[in-house]
Parts: structure tokens; sequence; C-alpha cells
């Protein structure tokens, strides 16, 4: 029995993985880029030559002022630096380490104080009833029935009966009926409408 022959692809496929795997292990870490990135470097230029500035702010002699920014150029200005020890603060005469009382006006006091009570607004008024009145139902013998709508929905009640879970028809006349709001404890007259 041979070992090894019967999985020679196999074999010849690990061998060459491993050879590329070597090989790009061995140009990571020993070899240069193929491919190198060159970078422009912006040339240096010296500062140009100032003359020294006085004590009084960034001003140089011939009434001119130091440019606050001359350029994108990072490279140390040990001329402004200079100006800027010569200075002297003279800021105002607070100093500011110490605590000062606060300014704080007096309210106007009237001569005469009236005392104000609080008085809570008035509750909303209640929700207007949206029944119509749509028209009469009696027969002879039997209490007066009337049909109220509220939009697509029609109910028919007679009086002291509660319509909808919520409305109770309180008194039927021959032009209108009074209804009473049993959530809000709220009544209202509904006319029939003419016409």
């Amino acid at each position: 029995m041979k070992v090894g022959t019967e999985n020679r692809k196999e074999i010849g496929a690990l061998v060459v993985l491993a050879l590329v795997a070597a090989i790009v292990v061995g140009r990571m870490y020993m070899g240069k880029p193929t491919v190198s990135a060159r970078v422009p470097v912006p040339a240096v230029m010296a500062p140009p030559a100032v003359k020294k500035p006085t004590t009084q702010g960034r001003s140089v002699k011939k009434g001119r002022k130091l440019p606050l920014v001359a350029s994108l150029d990072p490279t140390l200005r040990f001329d402004l630096l200079r100006s800027s020890e010569d200075q002297e603060y003279t800021g105002g005469k607070r100093n500011i380490f110490e605590p000062e009382a606060e300014v704080i006006p007096k309210p106007v006091v009237s001569a005469v104080k009236e005392p104000q009570v609080f008085t809570p607004p008035p509750p909303p008024p209640p929700p207007p009833i949206p029944l119509k009145f749509y028209g009469f139902a009696s027969r002879p013998g039997e209490a007066k029935k009337i049909f109220l709508s509220n939009g697509d929905d029609v109910f028919i009640g007679a009086e002291g009966e509660v319509i909808n879970r919520r409305y109770r028809i309180v008194h039927i006349t021959n032009s209108s009926v009074e209804i009473e709001d049993i959530l809000n404890n709220n009544r209202q007259t509904i006319p029939l409408p003419q016409g």
C-alpha cells in the first residue's frame, strides 16, 4: 500500500498554496512596496525679515501691522512670539480673582398692595350633542317615539330612554326634543329641521 499517491491532486494544490503564502509573507516583511506613493513636499521658505515691533499692540514702524496669519505654513515664527512677549496687559481695573457684589436692580414697590387671589380658569363648556332630530314614530295609545341621527346611524327612542349608551331623551314636543348628555351632565334642546 502506497501512502499519499491517492491524493496527488490535493497534495499538489496544498504545496502551491503554501508557496504563494510564503511569497506574500516574504514580500510583506522584507520587500519594498511595488507602487510607491510620491507625495509632493512643499518647499520650506525662510520667514521674511520683519522689523522689531513696538510695545503697542501688533503695530510695526511706519504704521504697518503684522498679519495675524501670513500663510498656512506650519513653521514656528519666532519674530511673532517675541513681539507678544514684549506686550503688557493693560486690561480693566477689575481684579478677576476677587469677587464683586453684583448690581441687581431693585423692584419697584407700589404704595398700596392689593392681595392677589388666584382664581382658576372656568371649566371648558361641555361638547355639543351631535344628534339631529330626524322625525316621529308614534302609534295611537303608545308613547311618542322619535328618530335621531348621528351621521349614518339612526336611533329610535321614547322619553326616559337612553340611546347610544350616552344620551337620555328627557322631553319630546312637536317641534323639538330635549336631550341630556349623561357623561357631561349637559342638556340641550334639538329643534325639528324646517323644510
